[in-house]
């Protein structure tokens, strides 16, 4: 728990356990930010398959709480999910990200687009950044601006072959 880079991961735990190793994980997390914090350190926190954190309604509220602890205690919370519905169905998840400063869109469903149009005020002409977009284009919320973004790698490069999330174009030599 004393490195640089700790990693949780509770794919393994059955539905019984998840909802207590959410709560546990969170814990321990809230106290790294704290103890990093009167030591004059910022933490970044990432947490992939955010959306998981709503399946349960105490794990919600208990990480809801951590959310705002983290951001007061000069931790950078990052959250990532391609199941934007299930955090927009959320009233908590809903205010978390409408009270975010930054947020990045991909290419959205219909039923994302038109809850995320609603949440965020992006506009007709806007939403067409995240409708049927292509990989690497999207849209970007920083503060009250609303920018369009267009972001492609030659795929014949180490860098996407580092970036890429698609199996099917990773090289075993994939190194810088």
């Amino acid at each position: 728990m004393d490195k640089r880079v700790v990693v949780f991961d509770i794919h393994g735990l059955g539905s019984q356990l998840k909802p207590t190793g959410l709560l546990v994980i969170t814990d321990t997390m809230l106290n790294r930010v704290t103890l990093n914090w009167k030591k004059g350190k910022r933490t970044h926190v990432f947490i992939d398959e955010f959306h998981v954190v709503f399946e349960n309604e105490f794990s919600a509220q208990f990480f809801n709480s951590a959310w705002r602890q983290f951001r007061k205690r000069n931790a950078y919370p990052t959250a990532i999910t391609q199941n934007v519905e299930y955090l927009l169905d959320s009233v908590q998840a809903s205010t978390m990200l409408s009270n975010s400063e930054f947020v990045i869109m991909l290419n959205q469903a219909a039923s994302d687009r038109a809850k995320l149009a609603k949440l965020l005020n992006i506009s007709e002409i806007q939403m067409r950044y995240i409708t049927n977009a292509p990989a690497g284009t999207g849209l970007i919320k920083y503060g009250s601006a609303l920018v369009p973004f267009v972001n492609r790698f030659k795929k014949d490069t180490k860098l996407y072959r580092l970036m890429t999330t698609k199996p099917s174009d990773r090289w075993q030599d994939a190194t810088i």
